[in-house]
């Protein structure tokens, strides 16, 4: 018999549950919420500090003034765009690790189109500066996910590693070819004409790219629930031996949800350059593509429920802005995510599974 030696002929198993409620599934990512904070603040008491305080200073940045607001928003963006591009490769079980990278390349291709043919119409500029940022995100993506569908190359390396590739691809652009000759030599690029910038909200910095999300989640939702390609999406991820028995193509829906998901991403980096710096930059993203992994799993990969995730991610980057003026150290924000994320996946386990003590006999102590 498999499982944990418990000592006295006893070990502990997990056995596959037949099926677990809705409430159970919803309640999850609170119970992880909520046990995160608390080991946060275990762990914060323990290294000297008022975890009480620490939290206070977190949620007056984010709704102690209409600036930490907005700028909660702000961050947002970029975490929903990739959360929603995470979500739907994860809904496939296939590990894009990648949203970081695939947002850099996002963020270049518009960027490219901002630099080099951003004079015209808004509208014009920022629609090619969107499909080429879509384009480059689902582009990056494919290269992991051609190995993936014909030869069940590991994505999950693969994808990490082009997060590299790309992030270094776009600094030797601002330190080389496109680097501002006006920037001081800082390692800019020129700054994006004003056809090239998007929109933005009141006085605020939020800027287009929150309509962006928004539609990007209705319609992911619409295409996952309400159509034939969606359906074989989740049957795919759900059992691919029932999938490939129905007929399913899975080395093709491989790469049409790698392609998407990439894309996603990239219309994040697009949204970044054009509304956020206006100017391609080294530091782009604040991790947002890494973050994106925790806000997708928080979320239970429905689009819906990432966009209110996603708002809570970002008012955890906030806070940790906050904090960091406040003379507090700014890797607590990582050490919350990082406890959320043990937690869900640590509850999303017992949702599937249940802890039952036997004895070597087999005979059943306790569950």
């Amino acid at each position: 018999m498999s499982g944990l030696p418990l000592g006295r002929n006893r070990v502990i198993t997990l056995e596959k549950r037949g099926g677990f409620s809705r409430g159970v599934a919803l309640l999850v990512p609170v119970f992880s919420i909520v046990c995160a904070v608390i080991g946060g603040g275990l762990f914060l008491l323990a290294a000297g500090y008022d975890p009480v305080e620490i939290y206070l200073t977190m949620l007056s940045g984010v709704f102690g003034s209409a600036y930490g607001l907005s700028e909660t928003v702000v961050k947002t963006i970029p975490l929903l765009l990739c959360g929603l591009a995470v979500s739907v490769a994860f809904r496939m079980q296939l590990w894009n690790i990648g949203a970081e990278g695939q947002l850099y390349m996002g963020a270049v291709a518009a960027s490219w189109v901002a630099l080099f043919h951003g004079e015209g119409s808004p509208v014009v500029v920022i629609a090619l500066m969107l499909l080429a940022g879509a384009a480059a995100g689902a582009l990056w993506g494919l290269i992991p996910a051609i190995p993936r569908a014909l030869f069940k190359v590991n994505e999950t390396i693969t994808t990490l590693m082009l997060n590299y590739v790309a992030i270094l691809f776009s600094d030797y652009l601002v330190y080389g070819p496109w680097k501002d000759p006006k920037g001081m030599n800082f390692p800019l690029s020129a700054v994006f004409p004003d056809s090239a910038i998007l929109p933005h909200f009141g006085d605020t910095r939020i800027h287009l790219g929150l309509v962006f999300g928004l539609i990007a989640a209705v319609l992911l939702y619409i295409v996952l629930w309400h159509t034939k390609w969606g359906y074989e999406v989740r049957v795919i991820g759900e059992s691919p031996v029932a999938a490939r028995y129905a007929g399913m193509n899975i080395a093709r829906n491989i790469l049409l949800v790698m392609a998407l998901s990439g894309g996603l991403a990239g219309i994040a980096g697009m949204a970044e350059v054009s509304g956020i710096t206006q100017r391609l930059q080294p530091n782009l993203s604040s991790g947002y593509g890494y973050t994106a992994i925790i806000v997708a799993w928080l979320g239970r990969l429905n689009p819906f429920a990432i966009i209110g995730v996603s708002f809570l991610m970002a008012g955890l980057l906030v806070g940790g802005y906050n904090m960091q003026m406040s003379g507090l150290p700014a890797a607590i924000v990582s050490i919350l995510q990082g406890a959320i994320l043990f937690f869900i996946l640590g509850g999303d386990i017992l949702t599937k599974y249940r802890i039952r003590i036997k004895n070597t006999r087999g005979i059943e102590v306790a569950e």
